[in-house]
C-alpha cells in the first residue's frame, strides 16, 4: 500500500539523517520540501537522486494536495520533509497529512533529529509532563493572553524564537512570570556554535542574538499545601452569595480546591445552619 512518510531530517548536523530516512527519500515517487534548493543539498549529501522534488510551504500546501493525493492512488509513496526537523512542527505537512488520512491513504514517520525534545532533554527542567508553545503571536492581545497562559503554566513551557524577537520576548516572559523563573535558551542546537544558558529569567543574559534559539520555561510553582476549613467555607460563600444553591456550589468548590464532594458538602450543610441560608434551589 502506498504511504505518506513524514521523514525527520537534521537540524543542524547533517550526521544525524537516519539510514531508514535515507530509505525512505531514495523510494519516494515525490518529495515535497520547504525549500527544492534546501533539501536538494541533503539528497546529494546522502547520495539520493530524488525522483521529484515539489515545494511545499505555507503557500504551497493547500495546491500541493491534489498532486499528492494522485501519487498516492497511483501507488507510489510520497515523502515530506521540513528544511529541518520533523515535518508538521511548526511547519507544513499538517493539512496534507488530513487530507490523506481522509482520503484512506496510509500515514506513516520516520522519527529523528527534533528541537523541542532536544531541548528539553538538556535543559535539566521537568520533562515529564510538557508543553509546546511553537512561535509566540507577535503583538496584541493574543500575544499578551497567550504570556499570560505560560506564567500560569505549571508544565514546562517549550518556544521556538527568532534572532530578531528573541530578546523582547525574554523580556515579556520576565515581565510576567518574575525574574525568579528559571529558563535555559538554547541556541544552532546540534551546530558548531551550539550554546546553552540557564538560570532565572532575570539574570539570564545571551548576548547579541545570532541563530535560532528554543527557550525552555520552567513551570509555575504548585501550592501543595492543603486548603483550611475556613478557605474552603470562604471559597462556598462567595459561590452562594453569587446564587448557587448549597449542592452546586459544594460541587464546584470540591472541585476546584481538590476535597472530596462529601466533605465540602458537609462544611456548606454547616455553614448554612450557621446562617440560616441554605438554599437547595436545583431540587
Amino acid at each position: 500500500m502506498s504511504t505518506l512518510w513524514l521523514v525527520a531530517t537534521p537540524i543542524g548536523n547533517l550526521g544525524d539523517l537516519s539510514p531508514r530516512a535515507v530509505d525512505v527519500l531514495s523510494h519516494a515517487a515525490l518529495v515535497c520540501c520547504e525549500d527544492t534548493r534546501r533539501t536538494g543539498l541533503l539528497l546529494q549529501h546522502a547520495g539520493i537522486r530524488a525522483e521529484r522534488l515539489a515545494v511545499c510551504n505555507d503557500h504551497t500546501e493547500m495546491s500541493r494536495i491534489a498532486d499528492v493525493l494522485r501519487t498516492l492512488g497511483d501507488g507510489r509513496d510520497v515523502a515530506i520533509v521540513s528544511d529541518a526537523g520533523t515535518p508538521g512542527i511548526s511547519d507544513p505537512g499538517e493539512r496534507i497529512v488530513r487530507s490523506v488520512i481522509d482520503a484512506g491513504h496510509t500515514v506513516s514517520a520516520v522519527p529523528g533529529p527534533s528541537a523541542v525534545i532536544m531541548a528539553i532533554t538538556i535543559s535539566g527542567l521537568s520533562a515529564d509532563r510538557f508543553v509546546y508553545e511553537g512561535f509566540l503571536p507577535r503583538k496584541g492581545a493574543e500575544r499578551a493572553s497567550r504570556l499570560a497562559e505560560i506564567a500560569a503554566e505549571h508544565r514546562t513551557t517549550v518556544l521556538y524564537e527568532a534572532p530578531h524577537r528573541v530578546l523582547r520576548t525574554l523580556d515579556d516572559l520576565r515581565e510576567t512570570c518574575g525574574d525568579d523563573r528559571i529558563a535555559v535558551v538554547t541556541r544552532e542546537l546540534t551546530k558548531l556554535h551550539e550554546e546553552v544558558v540557564r538560570g532565572p529569567l532575570g539574570e539570564i543574559d545571551i548576548g547579541a542574538p545570532r541563530g535560532e534559539y528554543v527557550l525552555v520555561i520552567e513551570g509555575a510553582p504548585v501550592d501543595d499545601r492543603p486548603m483550611s476549613d475556613d478557605d474552603v467555607r470562604a471559597e462556598l460563600r462567595r459561590e452562594l452569595d453569587a446564587g448557587a444553591s448549597t449542592r452546586d456550589a459544594s460541587a464546584t468548590v470540591a472541585k476546584a480546591v481538590g476535597r472530596p464532594k462529601r466533605e465540602v458538602y458537609a462544611l456548606a450543610i454547616a455553614l448554612d445552619r450557621q446562617t440560616g441560608t441554605m438554599v437547595e434551589r436545583d431540587e
